[in-house]
């Protein structure tokens, strides 16, 4: 079949099944080269429709589609959407949350070819008897939401995440594919060009296609205020939050849970507040009360929510009016997403950031650290022992869950076990060795990235150039030229734009350091370049010292 043809295909589908009379950019596209056979790497901002392009290649293919999800809600929400559209879509979730009777009724449904989407978290298809039964129904495409948790590079690293790649490839039908795994179409909102690389390479993705829709939003106003102390940043949040419309909804986020208390109290102790609502969301809060509190924000019960980066992902409502930082996030990209929440709807909105210095200190706290040589030690020595006795052919070991067994080990949560086999599992693969010093280095380069992403926070937030462009450049793209809608191009700040032949370097190009090593060159100004290196993360390096020890050399 043609791409005229497949285009045609998906654009009817489109309007028969999903109502659509037009589609968002990326969708057709994404769409197209999975029914041709191409795995997809789709990033698109939130709210762009990424899931339309799962549910239109499933429609199309007739098999069964498996979306891979990290939240219970979110699941069941696509499961609602997708029975309400007609009455032969047959959809279904299976979690940790249903019974074993509904689990084994999910399974059976699938085996029998009765569903066309299943919806499940990672942790669920980590199950050898999920996935040989899955196996089975023979899905036709795979759909990992939120791809950026599959790297370890990335702002939402999740270990159970990690090893999705070998488990698609459990999932084999050779008759519907060559590769004899389904096609799969990883999806996210955000995700700088190394986040992009390991997606690919964690979910073996076969010759994949790249599709990155425009992140540049027409509607929303990035505003950065600065503050010295703590009485004006409490003062900046509210002005912030409370400056529109005394209907306004939105987001006020924290980085730690007292503030979100802090902020609560404040919103509505004042006047300006009016009729509005404001509730917290933290994860220390009883999951019953998150989910009320959510639900009630999308259903417009509660006009205001105050809460750490625990609250977001998932959350559909488009009417935000605003975004408000109190205090300064861990990266660009995770600034990206959050401040994405805001004007969904197309309407005018606001992402302001509220930026003191002291509060780059809670990012550079909040990166990853690097393990201690006793708990690699244990966990090392689990994981030698399993596989020793798996070559043994010991059957009371072999199904063993390593991630378990670490844990038991060391004496730690599932989570941190996770990052424990994952990190022991990486070094070896990257060829640095089995042992402890070369998981901790490697744990050591991945801290480091995380800090030196702090700093770009830190620039985002004190530079004189459009932040529409600083934000693009960061994730890869470029803008034509500046926004016109930030307050730095409000306030006629924004310097002439850099002309990379004079300045020697382009962006994206591979350059060397001679102590930093290979990297690639994410920004541009006139006195200064920012290079991600592979070792360290990213460095911003004055213009005059690199030439005048001529430190950047092509790649």
């Amino acid at each position: 079949m043609t791409s005229s043809a497949t285009e045609h295909r998906v654009r009817r589908a489109a309007h028969d099944v999903f109502g659509h009379a037009d589609l968002l950019p990326g969708q057709l596209e994404a769409t197209t080269a999975l029914l041709e056979g191409h795995d997809v790497l789709l990033i698109s901002p939130t709210g762009a429709g990424k899931s339309l392009t799962y549910q239109l290649a499933g429609t199309i293919l007739e098999r069964l589609t498996l979306v891979v999800s990290p939240l219970l809600a979110l699941q069941q929400d696509q499961v609602d959407h997708l029975e309400a559209l007609r009455g032969d879509v047959r959809a279904a979730r299976l979690s940790s949350a249903e019974s074993a009777t509904r689990r084994e009724e999910v399974l059976a449904a699938a085996e029998a070819g009765e569903l066309d989407f299943l919806f499940l978290a990672p942790e669920q298809l980590a199950l050898d008897d999920v996935r040989r039964r899955l196996a089975v129904a023979r899905p036709g495409l795979v759909a990992v939401d939120e791809a950026h948790c599959v790297s370890a590079w990335g702002h939402d690293f999740r270990p159970d995440y990690h090893r999705l790649g070998a488990l698609l490839d459990e999932l084999g039908d050779r008759e519907a594919s060559p590769s004899g795994r389904p096609r799969v179409v990883a999806m996210t909102a955000t995700a700088a060009p190394p986040v992009r690389e390991e997606i690919a390479e964690r979910l073996e993705l076969r010759d994949p296609r790249l599709v990155v829709t425009d992140f540049a939003r027409d509607n929303l106003v990035l505003d950065v205020v600065r503050v010295a102390g703590e009485d004006e940043q409490e003062r900046a949040v509210l002005d912030a939050a409370l400056a529109g419309p005394p209907d306004a909804a939105g987001i006020v986020y924290c980085r730690t849970r007292p503030a979100t208390a802090r902020y609560v109290e404040l919103l509505r102790a004042d006047e300006r507040l009016g009729e509005r609502t404001v509730e917290a969301y933290h994860a220390g809060l009883a999951h019953r009360r998150r989910r009320e509190t959510q639900e009630a924000f999308v259903g417009g019960g509660v006009d205001i929510v105050v809460a750490t980066s625990a609250f977001g992902m998932g959350i559909d409502k488009p009417d935000v009016r605003f975004v408000v930082h109190a205090h300064a996030p861990e990266s660009p990209d995770t600034y990206y997403q959050e401040a994405g929440r805001a004007g969904r709807d197309g309407a005018d909105a606001t992402a302001t950031l509220v930026h003191r210095e002291e509060d780059l200190a809670l990012g550079r706290f909040f990166s990853a650290t690097v393990p201690s040589r006793g708990d690699l030690r244990k966990a090392r020595a689990a994981l030698d022992a399993l596989d020793a006795a798996r070559a043994e052919g010991d059957d009371d070991v072999a199904d063993l869950d390593p991630v378990e067994l670490v844990g038991e080990r060391v004496g730690c949560g599932r989570r941190k076990a996770g990052r424990l086999v994952n990190l022991l599992r990486d070094a070896e693969e990257s060829g640095r060795g089995t042992g402890v010093d070369a998981a901790r280095e490697l744990a050591t380069r991945r801290r480091d990235l995380e800090r030196s992403r702090v700093e770009l926070v830190r620039h985002y937030a004190e530079t004189d150039r459009c932040r529409s462009q600083v934000l693009v450049e960061y994730l890869g793209e470029q803008l034509d030229g500046p926004c016109g809608r930030c307050d730095t191009c409000r306030a006629g700040v924004v310097p002439d734009a850099v002309d990379p032949d004079e300045v020697g370097y382009r962006l994206q190009e591979q350059v060397h350091h001679p102590e930093f090593g290979d990297g690639v060159v994410t920004e541009l100004e006139a006195d200064r370049v920012t290079v991600l290196f592979d070792s360290v993360g990213y460095r911003t390096l004055a213009l005059d010292v690199v030439r005048d020890h001529d430190l950047l050399a092509a790649g």
